[in-house]
Formats: structure tokens, sequence, C-alpha cells
């Protein structure tokens, strides 16, 4: 027998040792098309070591070793995607309520948030702000192993103006409450995209205008600059990474499209000058229109003070008025709910206001799919796709139909693992 050089012995020997690729393969009785909106018939999807290898008809060829899932009569689609998420934050405890509580609560709560997000159908988060870096421990925990939850795009701090909503805002100056980000100058703009950066900030998140849930601020309050913006928008694209920025103002929404802003959260005050640019820019508004009803029903009992919980009647109606008009306009769109203002595991609650609101349902899905997908620059996410991760759940009956399907996601698949079968 002949020998093999000692080179590709060892590899054989690699090769021998190796586990069995994991596959799974998944059949139903239509997929959503997260590009066209539309339904396919009778798919049949493999998926090899957390990856989609092949997208094709039930009764294919498929590996005889693999694991099977037979969803008849379900409907497939991308895992979601939600564009605007607190992790760390819960609503029940509003205003001063949540000072009873050790800093490091809210860390070990995220950690039952992110569970609850993943069952809820959400396989894919952006988190727009989180206290003492916990999304980010919270994302690497979850990408090592140790927890369940969804794939973070973490933006750890968000930051803004001194004063401003991004700032600590509820207490008497001899408690010297700051936020450690702020910013008062397009150079300290430029320092705190670096510095949130290199300790683990994937996305970066600014708060342009005053907010909701901010003291001694006004949502039409605009509070950063042009410039700083356009030096935040600068560096954080020099560095491959997106900006958010919170901005309920109308000037202040205006001049962050201008500044190059990938995102705007809440856009509430947008006049129709905002949604030219908007279009004209390609710039994507994230508009949590689904919230009020929660905070407005709810917020009082968690302790929510009755300033917010007017700032949020003022704009909540035009807000979602807005969201029709900017829709009707042609403006990109995603999904992003703001939960942590409502609990998690309700972020599937907004698709139905979205459609209330003008969008089609299969719209407002792709809406927290391929267009959020597109928005944050990923093509591991979002499509039903070879190449993209084996992210997929599962509904009774047809979701362009009754978009309220999606408010109770049955099955759930990340990365080619079934994290929750509930049929």
């Amino acid at each position: 027998m002949a020998l093999l050089p000692l080179s590709a012995a060892n590899a054989a020997q690699a090769q021998d040792a190796a586990p069995p690729p994991r596959e799974l393969v998944v059949t139903a009785a239509k997929l959503f098309d997260s590009r066209s909106g539309r339904l396919l018939d009778n798919p049949q999807v493999l998926i090899r070591d957390g990856r989609i290898v092949e997208v094709g008809r039930a009764g294919d060829a498929a590996p005889a070793g693999a694991k099977r899932l037979d969803l008849a009569g379900m409907t497939l689609l991308p895992g979601l995607i939600d564009m605007h998420t607190h992790l760390d934050a819960d609503p029940t405890y509003g205003g001063y309520t949540s000072l009873q509580f050790n800093d490091r609560f809210w860390s070990v709560l995220a950690v039952k948030h992110a569970q609850d997000t993943l069952a809820a159908g959400f396989t894919t988060v952006r988190n727009l702000g989180a206290d003492a870096w916990n999304d980010v421990g919270l994302r690497q925990a979850i990408d090592e192993g140790k927890l369940s939850g969804p794939r973070i795009v973490s933006a750890a701090y968000g930051f803004g103006a001194t004063g401003g909503h991004c700032d600590s805002t509820f207490f008497p100056p001899s408690m010297q409450q700051r936020s450690p980000f702020n910013a008062d100058s397009p150079e300290q703009a430029r320092q705190r995209v670096r510095e949130l950066r290199k300790y683990g900030a994937q996305v970066i998140k600014i708060c342009a205008t005053g907010g909701v849930f901010s003291r001694n601020t006004e949502p039409g309050q605009q509070q950063l600059s042009l410039e700083e913006m356009k030096a935040v928008a600068d560096e954080a694209h020099r560095w491959g990474l997106k900006v958010a920025a919170h901005a309920h103002g109308t000037s202040g929404i205006k001049d962050a499209i201008r500044a190059g802003i990938d995102t705007i959260e809440h856009a509430s005050l947008i006049d129709e000058e905002g949604i030219r640019l908007a279009r004209q820019h390609g710039t994507w508004l994230s508009m949590d229109i689904y919230n009020t009803d929660y905070t407005q029903a709810e917020g009082k009992k968690n302790g929510v003070l009755e300033d917010n919980l007017r700032k949020d009647r003022e704009v909540a109606d035009i807000q979602r008025e807005n969201f029709r008009r900017a829709h009707q306009a042609g403006v990109k769109m995603v999904y992003g709910t703001d939960t942590g203002v409502y609990p998690h595991g309700q972020n599937g609650r907004q698709f139905a206001v979205m459609q209330r609101y003008g969008m089609s349902a299969a719209q407002a899905i792709q809406a927290a799919t391929a267009n959020a997908a597109e928005a944050l620059g990923s093509k591991d996410v979002g499509v039903i796709e070879k190449g993209r991760w084996g992210d997929i759940i599962a509904v009774a009956g047809d979701p362009t139909r009754n978009v309220a399907l999606l408010e109770a996601v049955p099955v759930v698949i990340k990365g080619g693992e079934v994290v929750k079968d509930a049929r």
C-alpha cells in the first residue's frame, strides 16, 4: 500500500476527526420572499453549519443524514430584525422608580429581555443605547454561545449635547450625574465616536434633538449642530460604522439628513422638506409608531412622570400621520420599535399599526427583513437565500393577509438551530 506524504496523512486524519456538518432541512407550505414581497409555494431550505446553502422546492434531493423539520401548513419568513431596542431597559420602572435597584440589576434583566426578544421571532436587533456597556457584554455572551438571544448590533452609549436627551437629566447638581460621552463640539463628537468604537460599539447612536422620556428637554429642540453631526457621520463612516440619530424635531431631522446620518429614529415632526431630503439622500426612517399605546395605558402606573406622558401624547398622532406621509412619498423605511419603552417580546405588535397607517402587510414585513438588512449594511440576515444565516421563523397561515400573526411566532430558528417550537 502506498504511503501518503506526511502532510497529506495529517490532513486526512484531521478530516476523519472533524465532526459531521450540522444540517437541517426545513419544508413548509409557503415562503415569504422578502425582496419581492411575494409568497413562494412548497419551499425547502437546507441549512448547513448555521448558513443557508440551498433554497429549493419540497422533494428536492437533500443529504441523507440531515435533520428534517416539516412545517406543514406554515409560512417561512426570514428572522425578523428590530432596528431600535434597549435590551437593558424595563418599562415597568418609570421615572425615579428605577433608583431602588443596584446598577447591575439592569445587566441581569437584559439577559431575559434578549431571550424574550428571540422567542418573539426577532433574530437580529440593533440596540441603540445602553448603560455600562451592557449591550456589548450581552452580545459577546450570546456570540460565545453562553446565552440565548438575538444577534445584537450594539451602540453602547448614545451621546449628544450636555443637558440634552442622551445626558442624565433627572438630578440636581449636587448629585453630579452626567453622561461620560457628552459632546459639545465637532472635535469632541469625533473623539466620542473613536472611544465608543474602541470598546465595542458597532453602530453610533446620537441624540440630535430633545426627547419624550428625558427631563427638561422638548422633542422639537435641536441639540446637536449640523457641524457636530457632520463630524460624527464622517468619523463613523471612516471606521466603517453606521450612524443612527434620535431626532423628533423638524430642524434636527433635516440637519441629521444633511449631515449624512444613516437612519433617523422617531422622525416624529418631520415636514415636507424633511421628507424630500430623506428621499433625496436615501436616508432610512425608523418610526416607532406603536409604543405610545403601551405608554399611555401603563405609564402612570409604572411611575412615568406626567411631563413625559404629556410629551408622548403631543407627538403620538403627529408621528403616525407623518409615517403615512413619508411612506406615501416613497421614503425608505425600516422596522424599529424602541422596546424597553414597552415590554420586550412584544416587538411584533407594531406590524399592525404600520399597516393601519398606510403600509401593506408585505411592506411592513419587508421593513423588518430585507429593508432592515440593507440599512444595517448586512448580507447575512433579512433574506432566506444561499449564504445568509439560517435565521428563519414560521407562522401558521398567511402573514401577508394577517400580519397580526407575527405578534405570536410559534417557530424560531437561529443559525440552523430550532430555538422555539410551540406549534
